[in-house]
């Protein structure tokens, strides 16, 4: 098996990170100390919601928007996380300032139904719970290169199905999509929605730009991206075009360039797809206004 050594998630070596404190139900441990049951109804069905955030200059990117995906994904799956969302975020900040982290901080909080008393799915066997994690790691995104995609079978599930709205720990789809792109050599796998269409990699949302104009999925069958909406947010608010429609991986393999969009990376471009190459500078000049105008609305928030 090819094992990439870019994703949309590298980031840079930090030392740091080896002793960093965890947030577990309530306490504060070293990372060696973090554990769970292995009756978790996360470890043992993937039965969890998660949210990752970035912390710029002392805040939370976007945090509202943030904690407003992570009820309503508590909601939809039933899971009574006990704490109102300003509990939640002064645990994310209370395992912030026990790392003493002040920017280029990425977090990921996850929930699950929490400890099963038998080893079945049910979830009124989580009798215990729920559990929460919080970790907070020091995070520059260190790419090195643009990424290389690989059109997959795998697709994105239908609505009635695994709603890729949903942040879920169930991953497997995505786990299994990213093994068969670098089998065919590339970083991170480029997914279609059930119809065909273009629509998200493994791990991010999907872009291109033609012609001046940026196109991404109608958004039926891509995930509830904070970064994606942002990025429409900016186009429109600097005049350029964009779309949210269908289109082919003819018009994909077209493009004058292509970025993915997420938490972690931001705008994170892509040079290649299936073999080909996508533009001529990575990023390419429309992605790097989008990208200046997305850190500008960072700023604006603080």
């Amino acid at each position: 098996m090819n094992i990439s050594d870019v994703s949309t998630h590298t980031a840079a070596e930090d030392q740091r990170n080896e002793d960093i404190l965890i947030y577990v139900n309530g306490d504060i441990v070293h990372r060696d100390e973090a554990k769970v049951s292995v009756y978790d109804s996360g470890f043992m069905l993937g039965d969890g919601i998660w949210e990752g955030l970035r912390l710029y200059n002392g805040k939370w990117a976007f945090l509202d928007e943030h904690m407003d995906r992570l009820f309503e994904a508590a909601k939809t799956v039933d899971i009574d996380l006990g704490m109102a969302r300003d509990e939640v975020i002064n645990a994310l900040e209370k395992t912030r300032l026990a790392n003493n982290m002040h920017t280029d901080v990425h977090a990921r909080l996850m929930f699950t139904r929490g400890k099963k008393n038998k080893p079945f799915q049910h979830p009124a066997l989580s009798t215990q719970g729920p559990t929460l994690v919080i970790i907070c790691e020091h995070s520059i995104p260190a790419i090195g290169r643009p990424i290389k995609l690989a059109t997959v079978p795998h697709v994105r599930g239908l609505p009635m199905t695994q709603d890729p709205k949903l942040n879920s720990h169930s991953k497997l789809n995505c786990i299994l999509a990213c093994i068969a792109a670098e089998k065919a050599g590339a970083d991170e796998a480029l997914m279609l929605d059930v119809n065909g269409f273009v629509n998200t990699t493994n791990a991010c949302n999907f872009f291109i730009v033609r012609k001046g104009e940026v196109w991404t999925s109608t958004g039926d069958y891509c995930m509830n991206g904070i970064t994606r909406q942002k990025v429409i947010d900016v186009c429109e608010k600097l005049g350029i075009p964009v779309h949210q429609r269908n289109y082919s991986l003819v018009e994909t393999y077209g493009a004058d360039e292509a970025f993915l969009t997420g938490t972690f990376g931001a705008q994170t471009p892509v040079s290649h797809i299936d073999g080909r190459e996508i533009g001529i500078a990575h990023p390419g000049p429309v992605t790097q206004k989008i990208r200046h105008g997305y850190y500008q609305l960072i700023k604006e928030q603080h």
